[in-house]
């Protein structure tokens, strides 16, 4: 949802999808492919298969004894970040947006400091790329009230941690609920 709502708030030159062997990586393909195509934003599709790297929910196995959730993935944000970076240098791009809300802070990587780390890191190297985060000061249901988005849109996103399609129980199922809620849509 979260990604979902910035690409109709900001319009993006390019938007980037990272399949990194994730369970629930072809659901994500899927729904960003839907959401760019009615937005007629250019989409790449980059994929990696890290799952042998990955722990917890998204990877299909036990969360790691370090996770502070069970969709913890060891250096995850830092990852997509860097994969990402790389794909705006081939397209001349200059800025990377990404989905780090103010809540996010519960995992270290989604915590303005650490975004703002990453950022001095990649405007360190060649390409000059810098890294920001539009929604930092949001929560995914503010987020989607001020980017505006029309149900029809956010509808597509995809935020099961599990599954290609909604499982119901994890806690990006539950997010997208609680989120729903938030912005006044009963559960269907």
């Amino acid at each position: 949802m979260d990604s979902t709502s910035i690409a109709y708030w900001r319009k993006p030159d390019l938007a980037i999808t990272i399949d990194y062997g994730h369970k629930a990586a072809e659901g994500e393909i899927r729904a960003a492919t839907a959401v760019c195509q009615s937005l007629g934003i250019p989409h790449r599709i980059i994929r990696c298969d890290l799952s042998a790297l990955g722990s917890g929910d998204l990877a299909g196995s036990a969360a790691h004894p370090l996770a502070p959730a069970s969709e913890w993935w060891p250096y995850r944000n830092q990852m997509l970040v860097t994969l990402a970076a790389m794909e705006c240098i081939k397209h001349d791009i200059d800025v990377l947006e990404i989905g780090a809300l103010r809540t996010d802070g519960f995992h270290v990587d989604g915590r303005r400091e650490f975004v703002d780390a990453l950022g001095t890191l990649l405007s360190m190297q060649e390409g000059g790329l810098k890294l920001d985060a539009p929604a930092a000061a949001y929560s995914a249901d503010e987020l989607v009230k001020v980017s505006g988005i029309p149900m029809d849109i956010l509808a597509w996103s995809h935020s099961c941690h599990t599954s290609d399609y909604a499982c119901g129980y994890c806690r990006g199922c539950q997010k997208h609920y609680q989120t729903m809620q938030a912005i006044g849509v009963e559960a269907y």
